[in-house]
């Protein structure tokens, strides 16, 4: 007498792993690279005049930039000028 065993075992397992890979798809990577997109936007748009907001809570307004490097002036004090990295900046406001 032949007995049925279930059957589809390794089918099982191939399905569960392609649906975890789509789920760390739609959780983790995608969500990712939209960010990193809207980063280099915000990188590219970034120009001479602008009011921004860098990653440690300071608001300035950016005199002067570099390919990678921009200087901040913050405050109404002239002399405080401090140079940085692009990458520090997170929030970037046009002047109208």
């Amino acid at each position: 007498m032949l007995v049925a065993t279930g059957g589809g075992g390794i089918g099982f397992w191939v399905v569960y792993a392609v649906f975890l890979i789509g789920l760390m798809y739609f959780i983790a990577i995608r969500p990712q690279n939209k960010e990193k997109k809207r980063m280099a936007e915000l990188m590219a748009s970034i120009a001479v005049g602008d009011n921004v907001l860098t990653s440690s809570g300071f608001y300035g307004v950016v005199i002067d930039m570099t390919d990678d490097t921009v200087i901040i002036e913050f405050g109404s004090n002239k002399n405080c000028r401090i140079p940085m990295q692009k990458s520090a900046i997170v929030q970037v406001e046009k002047p109208e």
